[in-house]
């Protein structure tokens, strides 16, 4: 497993495991040390105040993050801006690193929109709720991407990737596994990244698979490679060298992001009932942010006050999300029926009438 920093925030010598990988954090100043560990601390103040909205009635539904910020944060900060992210519904870090607000996450869990964003702008699909379904849409994309020529041109402003998120349930179903078939045999510049949180809603990894699923890749002739995903250095420099092969034209990559849930599936799970604390209580000691503290204060790039200034930011962010989710309007009535297809659908509109009228019987 690629590490660079231990559980206690030491950084773990160069081995023949992390060497390939080492280069692209010789890259990183001070203030892009600081600025990874500012991610961490604000990713995980969105995602607590997620769940305490839906707790509070004023989400239907919010899949918390908690422990695998750094296996976010680093692909996420590994990405160009033309590299383009197709997420599942737990990928909150990436999305904060790809410049989406996090409103439109609290937006589509309202249910005031139909996804929040603009995939266009940010290059970040929408959340796909199908477990699986986004690793297609990926590689068609990378398929597109490597027929308009925007693969191995050496220009840096070009060059494209694709990533695709999933947990390790995802791997389990028909689309992922088709989705690996088609990026092999095409080549396609696409970068599959599974965040291995240990538990597919109820079940654990034993009852999942038997090999790791970064080895599954050898089966469909690209590369695996195992990240520490509590490491945001580890997850930041194997996610450069997958997203720089793919753009160079030598094909997809599998990484497999070794990271722990601490909370719920979503806030509709109880994850007392199939697991034990003890197990929770041994991967606390691991927590992806404390570590990255630790490093950055042993290493004098941060201190005390450093801290409370992000702490203060924290506290400004969770007023304004809490504040613009709870003032979110409702959406005009017709707006479910705009923007489904390209073109005017006949079924559509007759749909998009007889809704109407419903809704006009209720005047009197």
């Amino acid at each position: 497993m690629v590490q660079f920093l231990a559980a206690d925030g030491t950084r773990v010598p160069v081995t023949d495991v992390n060497s390939p990988y080492a280069a692209y954090l010789e890259e990183l100043d001070e203030d892009a040390l600081r600025g990874m560990l500012r991610d961490l601390v604000l990713v995980r103040r969105v995602d607590a105040e997620g769940f305490a909205l839906q707790r509070q009635g004023e989400l239907g539904l919010w899949p918390s993050l908690l422990g695998q910020e750094a296996a976010q944060v680093g692909p996420g900060r590994a990405m160009r801006p033309q590299d383009y992210a197709f997420p599942g519904y737990r990928e909150h870090g990436v999305a904060w690193c790809k410049g989406v607000e996090p409103e439109n996450l609290l937006g589509m869990f309202r249910g005031v929109n139909h996804g929040g964003w603009d995939s266009s702008e940010n290059n970040f699909h929408l959340y796909t709720i199908v477990i699986g379904n986004q690793m297609l849409h990926a590689v068609g994309y990378a398929m597109g991407v490597q027929r308009d020529g925007d693969v191995a041109t050496g220009d840096t402003d070009r060059d494209t990737a694709v990533m695709a998120f999933t947990g390790d349930g995802g791997t389990a179903q028909g689309d992922y596994n088709e989705a690996l078939v088609f990026a092999a045999v095409t080549n396609a510049p696409v970068v599959f990244y599974v965040q291995n949180n240990h538990w597919a809603i109820s079940e654990p990894n034993e009852r999942q698979f038997v090999i790791p699923p970064y080895r599954r890749a050898d089966g469909f002739g690209f590369p695996g490679v195992r990240v520490d995903g509590n490491d945001v250095l580890a997850s930041y420099a194997v996610s450069r060298a997958a997203l720089e092969r793919a753009r160079s034209g030598q094909g997809p990559t599998l990484i497999e992001a070794f990271t722990y849930r601490m909370g719920a599936h979503t806030t509709s799970d109880d994850p007392t009932k199939y697991r034990i604390s003890a197990e929770v209580d041994v991967w606390k000691t691991k927590d992806p942010i404390d570590r990255m503290k630790k490093y950055l204060l042993a290493e004098g790039i941060i201190d005390d006050a450093w801290l409370s200034e992000i702490e203060a930011e924290a506290d400004e962010l969770a007023t304004r999300i809490r504040h613009a989710c709870q003032t979110m309007p409702d959406p005009p009535h017709p707006d479910m029926f705009e923007h489904v297809y390209a073109e005017p659908h006949p079924l559509v509109e007759r749909e998009a009438k007889a809704f109407a009228d419903y809704h006009a019987g209720f005047e009197d």
